[in-house]
């Protein structure tokens, strides 16, 4: 038992960073509210963000379990995450290709308080529903939810994305106050396009192992 909560916990921690890193809307705003305003007022949006994806994971979790006898047979669990591994590569080119700049604003005057930068990034992030099918296509190549699945193993696993996202939003601020001088747009993008080549790659090598019947995860 404790070891599938480990791995539960661990998957849920790879989903909560695929989701966070990629430099959107609420990226773009983190990098420039720590620039511009202080690490914490980024880290706060970072931390209005990944609630606002808890509340999605959930979300989408809920849909999964309306098809647990579709997902308990081998067969259907083995498409599920071959076309899971190819929405994540989807998604991956898709940041890779993406432009981070049309997301940049222009500074706000103000800082505002540490509550006001957690409540936009919350609402920020719930306005783009489409983060739906991304977790949709983690949830299938991680086996993420299963039939039967305890509600004590769920809460870990919810607990692992809020953590894996968190670990992600902390460690993002941090390299950018360290490295504020000198990081600039173009630092944003370079992220954008590691971050793709990673998400792709890890696509490949998960869409292979489904198809050899191995297992990576």
């Amino acid at each position: 038992m404790l070891i599938e909560l480990a791995d539960l916990l661990f998957k849920g921690m790879l989903i909560g960073v695929i989701v966070s890193a990629p430099m959107g809307p609420v990226g773009v705003l983190c990098v420039q509210r720590t620039l511009n305003k202080g690490r914490w007022f980024g880290f706060v949006t970072g931390i209005g963000a990944a609630l606002s994806d808890l509340f999605y994971a959930i979300l989408t979790a809920s849909a999964l379990g309306v098809v647990v006898d579709f997902l308990n047979e081998g067969s259907n669990m083995l498409i599920m995450q071959l076309l899971g591994s190819i929405m994540l590569f989807l998604f991956g080119l898709y940041t890779f290709r993406s432009n981070p700049q049309k997301n940049i604003r222009p500074a706000s005057p103000t800082k505002g308080t540490l509550a006001h930068n957690f409540v936009t990034a919350f609402f920020v992030t719930l306005s783009n529903p489409l983060i739906i099918f991304l977790f949709l296509g983690l949830f299938a190549r991680f086996t993420f939810v299963r039939p039967f699945q305890p509600v004590a193993m769920d809460c870990v696993g919810y607990a692992g994305i809020v953590l894996g996202a968190l670990v992600w939003w902390f460690g993002l601020t941090y390299f950018i106050n360290k490295v504020r001088n000198r990081f600039d747009q173009r630092g944003i993008w370079i992220i954008n396009r590691v971050i793709g080549v990673v998400v792709m790659v890890a696509a490949v090598i998960g869409l292979i192992m489904s198809i050899t019947g191995k297992s990576l995860y």
